[in-house]
């Protein structure tokens, strides 16, 4: 596989991530965006970069027409919602570049990321003498979602027709499982579980499927009684401070009551903490701001002076772990129904009798349910680290490439 100048563009985009520093990873993307841009683009693309789009426009003509918000948070809010419009460009630019060679390309890059990330992982442990999860993640990362996809490619190598000899493959699986679980993401773990059953075809209503699905749904739950019932404590061993993260998923993200005086409940439940605040700032502004929000600039008050996970001290947040409060909060209800709908034009599929493009259809599919689930607890396509929109982007132009060279064969 010959080396080219798309694959440095593509790799760079991808590494840039691991500097943690936004502006940089902006100012990368833009100008990979620029360099890459092509004239002709598809309906789907084009419709779900418009929704993008809109949601930006909205956001503007807000701000313009009700508020007055800091020139500063103007600014950085446009990066933030340019950036799904960007990554997605990105992917889908260079997929055209890449062609038949698309999915090669996107695993050699996994890879490479995952042994990065790996270093990462033993210089924390080594230099921190630590095991401790919270500790080790603050030093070598929190998330990775471009790394599910790339294991799950690997597994399903011959699905997708990924060239690869069996100790390549074997290699590879090894390497990027392993840096995929040292991230101890429970993100992580529902999305490969989420974009499995998705390439296996199970979200295609069938007798076999829904009894699989049950199956999981069953199974996840007595798992997750079973921990419950252990009862891990918050700050334990390695693994009681893991499945403590597990235990209280099903309320992290979703209560609507929280004592602000108890630190602990504050904590753990920060997301919904956010989730409320922003509610109720919208709500109570009257019927402008739940139709078209706070617009361009807007933030939230906390209530107090937060520290991030960048180190930052902030107490009026500009954007949410949730993806759809943040757009709630910049281009209200309207805005909502856009970013819902981008996400409903991601799972349009080609019709052909192809086996890798029914694959491809299904893991393209996979992936717009588990952006659902990113949305509502970490931010989805507006994760300031988030990498997905460049694989989806890319897997929507790679089925396009696909479907043309089989529609040109036959």
């Amino acid at each position: 596989m010959k080396f080219n100048l798309s694959y440095f563009y593509y790799i760079l985009s991808l590494l840039v991530l691991f500097l943690n520093n936004y502006e940089l990873t902006f100012i990368i993307w833009l100008f990979i965006a620029f360099l890459t841009f092509k004239l002709k683009y598809s309906k789907q693309i084009f419709y779900i970069i418009s929704c993008y789009s809109i949601i930006i426009l909205i956001s503007f003509l807000t701000e313009f027409l009700f508020y007055d918000h800091n020139l500063y948070n103007k600014v950085r809010d446009l990066t933030y919602l340019l950036k799904p419009i960007l990554g997605l460009l990105i992917g889908y630019n260079i997929s055209k570049e890449f062609k038949l060679n698309a999915l090669q390309y996107a695993v050699k890059a996994g890879v490479i990321l995952s042994f990065i990330h790996l270093l990462l992982v033993f210089f924390a442990i080594l230099n921190h003498r630590t095991l401790s999860v919270s500790e080790i993640r603050e030093h070598s990362g929190y998330f990775n979602d471009y790394e599910p996809f790339v294991l799950l490619l690997l597994f399903f190598s011959n699905s997708f027709q990924i060239q690869l000899t069996k100790k390549q493959k074997l290699t590879y699986i090894v390497i990027v499982g392993i840096s995929v679980f040292s991230y101890l993401s429970r993100t992580n773990f529902l999305q490969l579980i989420l974009l499995f059953l998705a390439i296996k075809g199970y979200f295609i209503l069938t007798a076999r499927s829904i009894k699989v699905i049950s199956l999981t749904v069953i199974i996840s739950l007595i798992g997750y009684f079973a921990i419950y019932n252990y009862n891990p404590k918050r700050k334990g061993s390695f693994v009681d401070e893991f499945l403590y993260k597990v235990k209280i998923i099903p309320i992290e993200a979703f209560k609507t009551k929280i004592n602000k005086e108890d630190w602990k409940d504050f904590n753990d439940n920060f997301r919904s903490f956010e989730n409320i605040k922003t509610f109720n700032q919208i709500t109570y502004g009257g019927i402008q701001p739940i139709l078209t929000g706070n617009g361009l600039g807007s933030t939230v008050d906390i209530g107090r002076r937060m520290q991030t996970n960048d180190g930052t001290i902030v107490r009026y947040y500009p954007a949410l772990h949730n993806a759809f409060s943040t757009v709630l909060l910049k281009s209200g209800i309207i805005g909502v129904f856009f970013y819902l709908l981008s996400i409903f034009i991601i799972f349009n599929k080609i019709k052909t009798n192809s086996k890798e493009i029914f694959y491809l259809n299904n893991l393209i599919k996979g992936s717009a349910i588990f952006l659902l689930l990113s949305s509502w607890v970490f931010m989805g396509f507006y994760l300031k680290l988030d990498s997905k929109s460049i694989l989806i982007g890319l897997l929507i132009g790679y089925r396009e490439v696909l479907n043309n060279h089989l529609a040109k064969a036959t």
